[in-house]
């Protein structure tokens, strides 16, 4: 009783998500003071051409490390909204973007920017919206938006294209699939690109239209042994955390409403 007491205590107490953010914001701090050094090879930043012509020109190196951590904690944010909006999971909100924020600052290499900082946030709002089409008469604005954010990420990181079929799947599960909202979302995934294409038209750089697709058929072989040992280690913690919280939400599932069980499973689908 006494340790069940402790641990309502730090999951649903008050504190947790603060002293969190405190922990998280001294060790960012001390990271880019006691390794100034810390920066990514060639061909580590991931992302596009775009992305890396764009982190060029309008960042200076100094800026990297707080761009990084606003991004993290609106991502932080977002988790919670999304959570409250949705009631994915039956307890107080805070104790899994506290868990989140930590994660991220125990790997000094992910405060650096990435586009996949850029990737996540994007993503995070696609998915808000697709939940909110959820068994909606009028689904296809929602769709809209959440293809459009997808398209915007895909700027940066072409291969989030790759999850529209997934999105798609998902739609169908939350009966909002149908031909008006299937070309609804199409339309905003394409939205982005149109932006971009009148850029690289008027510019003469029609090249810098081609490359987000040309790196999309692009696939590089993946061996995991080539990883750093801390990224293998983030994987394979994270995996674990994954089979645990799937086979719990497989097995106590029942006592969820409908509506939260279709996000959950739709989570576990896209994971």
């Amino acid at each position: 009783m006494k340790s069940k007491r402790l641990q309502g205590l730090v999951t649903a107490g008050r504190w947790t998500l603060p002293a969190a953010i405190f922990i998280c914001t001294l060790c960012w701090v001390l990271t880019s003071v006691l390794l100034p050094e810390l920066t990514m090879t060639a061909g580590e930043e991931g992302g596009s051409v775009l992305w890396q012509s764009a982190r060029t020109l309008l960042l200076p190196a100094w800026a990297e490390h707080l761009v990084s951590f606003l991004i993290y904690a609106a991502i932080g944010y977002f988790l919670i909204e999304l959570n409250n909006r949705f009631s994915i999971i039956r307890m107080r909100a805070s104790v899994q973007t506290a868990i989140y924020f930590l994660l991220v600052t125990v790997c000094p290499e992910m405060h650096l920017l990435y586009a996949g900082n850029v990737a996540a946030i994007t993503f995070l709002f696609s998915i808000y919206f697709l939940f909110k089409s959820y068994q909606q008469a009028q689904a296809s604005g929602y769709l809209f938006y959440s293809f459009l954010f997808i398209g915007a990420g895909s700027l940066f990181f072409p291969q989030l294209t790759l999850f529209i079929p997934i999105f798609w799947i998902g739609a169908y599960s939350f009966q909002a699939l149908t031909p008006k909202s299937f070309f609804g979302g199409l339309i905003g995934w394409t939205l982005p690109y149109w932006f971009l294409f009148g850029h690289a038209y008027f510019y003469g750089e029609i090249e810098l239209f081609y490359q987000p697709f040309i790196e999309l058929v692009t696939f590089h072989p993946i061996t995991l042994w080539n990883f750093p040992v801390w990224e293998i280690a983030t994987l394979g913690y994270l995996f674990l955390l994954f089979i645990v919280s799937s086979v719990h939400c497989l097995v106590a599932g029942y006592e969820d409403k409908i509506r939260t069980r279709s996000y959950l499973h739709f989570l576990i689908f896209l994971t």
